[in-house]
């Protein structure tokens, strides 16, 4: 898939953000960046079909069985974006504070084109999880599977 949205949305000569790939790709890679910027949320990213599929958590993700998150899919990220943590600089896309708050790997299960789910090996989440499409196309549903 193309990195064309997220690059257009970034001005690489102000942001330390990758623009590049860099390194080979391992195919599972799963981290969940914190992000401080206008509001707090947590980025989840899944390395496939060579990008990290991204999706927006505006709560922190769950631990445990029962609680459910929105999650709204955002740009594919490079997969090198996996290991960013920075400051993103005022009045660029994203500005504020990115953190690592879990990283590891993933097992996909199941792929649909509405449905994904995933057995995550991280330190903070571990187990199966499941991301559901709503009727809105960006809007899914993350949970962790019982």
């Amino acid at each position: 898939m193309s990195l064309k949205e997220y690059r257009s949305k970034r001005n690489f000569e102000r942001t330390t953000e990758p623009k590049e790939e860099s390194g080979k790709n391992q195919g599972n890679i799963y981290v969940i960046q914190k992000h401080a910027a206008t509001h707090l949320h947590y980025d989840l990213r899944l390395e496939m079909d060579q990008v990290l599929k991204s999706w927006a958590i505006p709560k922190e993700p769950p631990v445990e069985f029962g609680v459910r998150r929105l999650a709204v899919q955002v740009e594919d990220h490079p997969v090198s974006y996996a290991s960013f943590e920075g400051t993103i600089p005022e009045g660029e896309y994203g500005a504020g504070t990115v953190e690592i708050w879990d990283r590891g790997t993933y097992k996909l299960i199941d792929r649909k084109e509405d449905k994904l789910i995933v057995e995550i090996d991280g330190k903070k989440l571990r187990g199966s999880y499941v991301l559901v499409r709503l009727k809105d196309k960006k809007n899914w549903l993350f949970f962790k599977k019982k």
